[in-house]
């Protein structure tokens, strides 16, 4: 039988299910973190890996998100090294990243963590091309 879970009225988790988890050294190998500046300690979007079944088996995607007042200073691509690193030490070879292919800003984020494009693209009416990137840990 699984264990009980603690969860919220919208079937999220409570703190007290993740204080839990954390504390019965329950290690996750995929999720989302927030970004925190160093700086001021304040909380300017998320970073970590996803798995959405879009890709390969064993293989999450790296998804990040930043508020637009903090764009093009570099958090994203530092937290996103730090979410690779977090990934091998995980034991995953392999990555993947999705993004718009106008988001020439999160491109070229994907671009300076090693991401190359690969054929595959997803179109949307309304959002436009979804292109698929990989990177070798």
């Amino acid at each position: 039988m699984p264990p009980h879970r603690h969860i919220d009225a919208d079937g999220r988790p409570t703190v007290t299910e993740l204080e839990a988890s954390i504390r019965h050294d329950q290690v996750w190998s995929t999720g989302l973190l927030a970004v925190e500046r160093k700086s001021d300690r304040d909380v300017i979007g998320y970073c970590g890996l996803v798995d959405t079944g879009r890709g390969a088996e064993g293989e999450p995607e790296l998804a990040f998100e930043l508020l637009r007042q903090h764009w093009r200073l570099g958090y994203a691509t530092e937290a996103s090294w730090a979410v690779l690193d977090w990934a091998r030490s995980c034991g995953y070879e392999r990555l993947w990243a999705t993004v718009w292919d106008w988001n020439s800003a999160s491109r070229q984020v994907l671009a300076k963590l090693g991401f190359a494009e690969i054929d595959r693209r997803d179109v949307d009416p309304v959002h436009g091309v979804t292109l698929f990137t990989t990177r070798q840990l």
